[in-house]
Parts: C-alpha cells; structure tokens; sequence
C-alpha cells in the first residue's frame, strides 16, 4: 500500500494533461508551474488529443494532474474507481457564476439571423464539439427531452471538433446555432472580441459544476493536501494569471459533485433526440 503514496521527496515529475478547450492552455501552464515549484519538481503539460474514456496514457495512472470537463471525469471513475481525486475547481469574477463552481452552456446563433429563442431552432442545423462534451452536447440533447422535442428537431447535426471552431461556423453562418461552454466563450471573446459582433445567446442551459482539476490518488494524501492548499490560497503571481481568464478564486471539489451530470448523461443515452 505504501508504494502507492509516495513522499514529497520521491516525486521528481509532475506530468498533466488538458482535455479542455486550448485557449485555456497557457493558464493551465501557469498553474502546472506554480505547483511544480511549490514541489521542487519539473513539470509537463500536454494537450490530451483523444477522449480521456479512451486514453491509454491516463488508464495506465502515467499522469498526476488532470485538467477535465466533469461528465468525462464521472463516467471515467466508474469504469475506474479509486485512481483520481477532484482537487479544484475555479470560480468565475462575473456576476453569473454566482461565487460558485458552476458554468453554463450558452446557445449561440448569428446575430444577423431572426432566431430569437430555442423554439426558433426548429428545423435548423447545429453543430457540436463533441458527443463526450457536456456543455456542447449533453445538456444540449437534455433541453431537447425537457422541451418534448421530437429527435427530429434540428434539421442536421454536425459534429466541429471543439469549441472554438464551433463558435467560428456560427459566427461564419456555416451553421445555424451551436450549444458553448459560457467561460469557454467568454475567452473567446476576450481574446477575439470583434467575433462578439457576430453572435447573440439565445438560450442558457445549466448551471453545472464546472470543470475540475484531478489528480492521481497515488501522489498521496500529503502531496494533494499541499497541492488544494497552494490553490486555494495563490500567491500574487497566479492571481495575476487568473485574473486575465475571469478566475475570481478557486473551490475544494468532491467527486461526487459531478455525479449530476451522469444522471443527466444516462437520462439522455437513452433517447436518441440528437
């Protein structure tokens, strides 16, 4: 048992990997950073290009941070129970995230378009990030249950690869309407603010708790409890950093926080409405 919680002293690496959005990257290299030096050890932080159910890399426990959206994480630790452990999560500056780890999934369209509401949706085309992704897709296929909305809804559905790109065919008029991770668009936003001219919200789904950092149980009890506490208490030079993305502070997580967002998950695999 003991070789599966090592000292402080025996960790000479820290590696992690993102499955988010990448205009987070940078952010979540300050944080790797940060912590590698509160531990004395290198850190490594890669982007994750496969889905986490399915990356042999984390199954083999070969990563000690984790930066993941919860509905992976929930279904993950039921296949694999006992290896990860929610750390943080962050809470956003503005006003409607409430001082709370939550984030919402914002359902943009063209702003040049006459679509002013879901029910105007109807018959149009929407694309998604990703069939895993909770915000894009998850809650996007619950509101379509909770509105009794045949499967035949949307005209088309077409899968983008992220995000971002999502963002870019509706702004482009490419599509009609897509369902956003509201910080993952607030980032875009600031970072492209003249796309803002482009988009209008016509719907707010959740909130749901947002997305956290894990880490691999094996670290042990002492290391994890040093890294929660230098997140929660940060000093100036990641204030800084949190600051520029909307980060007002960071949360202690359980895993069972997530455990909604399974509930949500199951209640829609069984329809096929998307």
């Amino acid at each position: 048992m003991a070789s599966h919680q090592p000292q402080v002293t025996r960790l000479t690496q820290m590696k992690a990997v993102s499955y988010l959005a990448p205009n987070w990257f940078n952010f979540y290299e300050t944080i790797l950073a940060y912590l590698g030096r509160l531990l004395g050890v290198e850190t490594q932080l890669y982007q994750g290009e496969c889905d986490p159910l399915e990356d042999p890399v984390l199954l083999k426990d070969q990563v000690d941070l984790v930066f993941i959206c919860g509905l992976p994480l929930i279904r993950y630790c039921q296949v694999v129970p006992h290896q990860l452990q929610a750390l943080v999560a962050p809470v956003m500056q503005a006003p409607r995230y409430q001082n709370r780890p939550i984030y919402f999934s914002d359902v943009i369209v063209n702003a040049t378009s006459n679509l002013a509401n879901f029910e105007d949706l109807a018959l149009k085309t929407v694309c998604y990030n990703d069939p895993g992704s909770n915000s894009g897709y998850n809650l996007l296929r619950y509101r379509l249950i909770q509105g009794g909305h045949p499967k035949n809804f949307f005209s088309k559905a077409i899968q983008s690869g992220s995000h971002q790109r999502s963002i870019r065919w509706v702004a482009d008029g490419f599509v009609d309407c897509a369902a956003i991770d509201s910080v993952v668009l607030e980032q875009e936003l600031r970072e492209f603010p003249e796309i803002s001219a482009h988009l209008q919200v016509v719907e707010v789904l959740g909130p749901c708790p947002m997305p956290p950092l894990v880490v691999s149980q094996r670290l042990g009890a002492s290391v994890i409890k040093q890294l929660q506490f230098a997140l929660l208490q940060p000093n100036a030079e990641l204030q800084a950093a949190m600051e520029q993305v909307g980060v007002q502070r960071f949360a202690a997580v359980k895993l069972e926080d997530y455990s909604v967002l399974a509930e949500i998950y199951n209640a829609v695999s069984a329809e096929s409405v998307l």
